[in-house]
């Protein structure tokens, strides 16, 4: 449970940064978002989770 805390921990930080950075260009990529079909957002989170857990299966071996 300790590592899911760090983890989440590590996704704000990563995220704020990216946040303070750069502003505009979050809220373009948003609005890109909004217009995007569900379906072609749901491949995006569904690759983009497959992704995740593979690099963490192989980190944590």
């Amino acid at each position: 449970m300790q590592d899911f805390f760090v983890a989440l921990g590590l996704v704000l930080v990563i995220e704020g940064l990216i946040l303070a950075a750069f502003p505009s260009r979050i809220r373009d990529a948003l609005e890109t978002m909004r217009v995007t079909p569900d379906q072609q957002l749901r491949v995006v989170g569904l690759v983009a989770a497959v992704l995740g857990t593979l690099v963490v299966w192989w980190m944590r071996g």
